[in-house]
Order: C-alpha cells, then structure tokens, then sequence
C-alpha cells in the first residue's frame, strides 16, 4: 500500500536504477523505504528524528541523506532524468529564471547573536544572509517551458538577483543519451526587470541567447534623455514575456515541500539536495 507522500511504482521504477547499490556488507535498509523516508521528511518539514518508525531507523534515513547529498548521487539523478526528456523531444528551451526568499528557520542559524562574535562564520559558506527578515536565503531557479527545473543555485538573502544570473544560466547542463556534449545553451531567456543590466545582456548576446527582459524605468528615462547617443531600445517580445508566470508556479510547487519553504538546514549542501529531490519528484510526474 503507498502510504500519502510516498513514490508511487511508476516513480520509483524511474529512480530506482540511479541509486547506488552495496553488494558487498553486511544487509541495509531497503532503498525504497529510506527513498520514501526522505520524501516524507521534506514534504513535511518534520525533524529527522521524528521520521515515522515504518521507515526505518532515522539515524540511517539521515545518514544515507548525507551520504547521496555529498555524493551528488540525487544531482546525476536530475541530470539522468532530463537528459531523458531532452532525448524525447519533452524540453522547451524557453528558460525562465527569477528567485526566491526562504526564511531560515532558527535550527539553521549558525551565525550566532546580532552583534555578537564577529569572527569568520558559515554564513556566507552556506547562503545565509541578514536582512529585514532575519536570517535569509535566496533560492534562485531557472525552468524550461513547462515549469520544471533546470538549474538552481543558492545565495545570501541580502544578494542581488542580477549578480548571479550568469551563474545560474552556466549551471544548466543536460547530458545526451548518446555521444555529444551537455546541452546548455536555452533559446530564449525570460526574466523581469531584476535583471535589466547591460552586463547580462551582452553576456546573453555573446551566448547568441535571445533575450526577453523588460527595461527598468531608469534606463528607458537615462536613454531617452542622451537622445541619438542613447542607442535603440533592447528587443523585447510582450507576448513572449506573458509566460513568465511559469517560473512562479514553479517556485510554489517546489515550496509545497516544507523544508524548502523553511530552510531547517545548516548546510548548503544539505538544503541543495533537497531541492534537488523535490525537483526530481517535479520531473517524474511529468515525464
């Protein structure tokens, strides 16, 4: 019987053969009932001890989380399942990009008391920022045509959006089934006007990137106001950019995953492979 948050067969037949297998030892948990321990833990935002007994002792649900997050086994697993889809033809390369704010809840405060000791912390090792909120954490995420993640990485809270936008797009690596190189080049790029800066339009020009994003106020004003020298306006579809919404409803499909929408996580790296598995849940249910 599947139980509410756990994989379904279909699910699991698809991510079964992209978890590492022991041979050798002595005999482990079943994979699927730990799989389903970690999905249930970041669906619900639960504390790992708390995890339900049916999946097993929580001390090896966590360990196992570590272990695959560090091994990068659940990226490889997003990156098997896209290159799938790209091979079927199922990828629209009208890349959205945008981020988000994740309030970091007090377990993932590691920084210590305002105003307190100013030596080095992990704040900026694992993309904790302060800013009106408290302790924060920008999620910043780039989807294909049909809202599904592509690419994701994390910042400080108090960053700019603009200023990780080139890595962002540099992140997308789709692998081939056969022979050839990763695709990582979309055809077109949506974003709002948070990344309306010369800087990331020639990159996406020199990338031969078609570029949808709107003009901020002040520049339409510093353009006009320089006359003939001011240039001709960017290119700019209105119709096109009408989807971007689809990066949103991306943002609260990954945020109905609790752990995301609260960061528990000290580490980044932790945080990262649960977004990575909430992105691969995304995929396996629309593949």
């Amino acid at each position: 019987m599947i139980r509410r948050h756990e994989l379904t067969d279909q699910e699991w037949a698809l991510l079964a053969p992209l978890i590492p297998r022991v041979i050798t030892g002595r005999p482990r948990v079943d994979d699927r009932r730990l799989v389903n321990g970690m999905v249930y833990k970041i669906r619900t935002g639960i504390s790992w001890r708390d995890l339900p007994e049916r999946y097993g002792p929580w001390q090896s649900a966590y360990t196992r989380f570590r272990r695959y997050a560090l091994d990068g086994v659940f990226t490889r697993a997003l990156q098997h399942i896209q290159a799938r889809a790209d091979a079927a033809g199922d990828i629209d390369w009208l890349v959205q990009i945008d981020s988000t704010i994740v309030r970091a809840h007090q377990h993932a405060a590691t920084t210590g008391r305002k105003g307190g000791s100013t030596r080095r912390t992990n704040r900026n090792d694992h993309a904790l920022g302060r800013s009106r909120g408290g302790l924060t954490t920008k999620l910043h995420l780039a989807t294909d045509g049909a809202g599904r993640p592509l690419a994701f990485l994390l910042s400080p809270g108090h960053r700019n959006d603009s200023v990780f936008a080139q890595s962002l797009l540099e992140r997308i690596r789709v692998p081939r089934l056969g022979p050839g190189r990763p695709r990582s080049t979309p055809d077109r790029v949506i974003a709002d006007k948070a990344y309306s800066s010369k800087a990331f339009r020639s990159y996406l020009r020199r990338r031969r990137i078609a570029c949808i994003v709107p003009e901020r106020r002040d520049q339409i004003r510093n353009r006009l106001n320089r006359g003939s020298t001011g240039g001709r306006p960017p290119y700019f579809d209105p119709q096109t950019y009408r989807r971007r919404n689809t990066v949103e409803r991306c943002f609260n499909r990954l945020k109905g995953f609790r752990v995301l929408a609260t960061r528990y996580d000290k580490t980044a790296t932790s945080y990262e492979a649960a977004v990575c598995l909430a992105s691969i849940l995304i995929w396996a249910r629309s593949v």
